[in-house]
């Protein structure tokens, strides 16, 4: 599990900077060359590897919310954000899919939120209004802060469904790698659709800089990323699995530092520390009392089924 942990921390605490070289393009285009990558990428790989590709009519429903909500629409809104928010803030911002799982969680599987959540959650969000305090006390809609806050939040709201989408299918028992390769594909079916009907040109950056990031995205970003973090979703829930988001913005804001000039601001650093620590206390997992212990796991135990 730990190895899964760090190269999910250490491959999206990157993916950020790599976005803005990307955004020499439409965003909607830029997210749906990345995914078509990896969709080639990945149905290879399932193919060559001659994994079961036969699901029902509803499992595909599911895939394609889950490629809607995961690997198409979210993004095109990171990248919308990503033109007034650096790299680093946008990975602070998006690390409110903690809190965001715990909601959601509750919402479609019943999943009572502890007292632990709602503090952490409190925590959480006072931080996020810390690092943004001078854009929420002159909140204008004509303001690149604003509008890169409330389009960041909005995609990763919608990142945080196709999670909910992802714990639902592997429920089902449909695995992680097949259920991504059809959710990149009617991911990108559906931007390169809506592309084609909103008549947004479909321009390709040949420079050095947008290619590297291309495959760098699609095939570490997308293909391997997504692989490792909705695997550990499966085995530990969506909730503890965004734990590696209580990490991977540290990563991204040493990067913008270095490459975005970022600058650090008294702010900032609390706002930073204060949405940290109300991930860890959110995610920070009880350990029960040898009593409560021996009752949950009767609680937990399936009925012995008479034949």
């Amino acid at each position: 599990m730990l190895g899964l942990y760090a190269a999910v921390v250490v491959i999206w605490g990157s993916t950020w900077i790599a976005i803005q070289y990307q955004l020499s393009v439409a965003p909607e285009v830029a997210v749906a060359y990345r995914f078509a990558l990896a969709t080639v990428i990945l149905l290879a790989w399932c193919l060559a590897r001659r994994l079961p590709m036969r699901f029902s009519l509803r499992d595909h429903l599911f895939m394609a919310v889950l490629g809607i909500c995961l690997f198409s629409l979210n993004y095109v809104l990171i990248y919308v954000a990503s033109t007034h928010l650096t790299s680093g803030l946008l990975a602070v911002v998006f690390s409110t899919i903690v809190i965001m799982n715990m909601i959601n969680g509750a919402i479609f599987f019943h999943r009572r939120p502890e007292t632990r959540t709602l503090i952490g959650a409190t925590i959480g969000l006072s931080g996020i209004a810390m690092v943004f305090a001078n854009d929420l006390a002159a909140f204008d809609l004509t303001t690149g802060g604003s509008i890169g806050l409330l389009v960041s939040l909005a995609g990763s709201y919608i990142a945080s469904l196709g999670n909910m989408a992802s714990a639902r299918n592997q429920g089902r028992g449909i695995p992680v790698m097949q259920a991504n390769a059809y959710g990149m594909l009617y991911g990108s079916v559906l931007l390169f659709a809506y592309i084609g009907l909103a008549g947004i040109p479909l321009t390709f950056d040949t420079s050095p800089s947008f290619l590297m990031a291309l495959v760098y995205l699609s095939l570490f970003g997308s293909v391997l990323a997504f692989g490792f973090y909705l695997t550990l979703l499966g085995k530990i829930g969506p909730d503890r699995a965004a734990y590696s988001s209580v990490m991977f913005p540290v990563v991204a804001l040493l990067l913008s530092t270095w490459f975005e000039d970022f600058h650090w601001t008294s702010n900032i650093i609390w706002g930073v520390g204060l949405t940290l620590i109300g991930n860890v206390v959110i995610l920070t997992k009880r350990v029960p009392k040898p009593a409560a212990k021996v009752l949950e796991q009767v609680a937990t135990t399936p009925p012995a089924i008479k034949p």
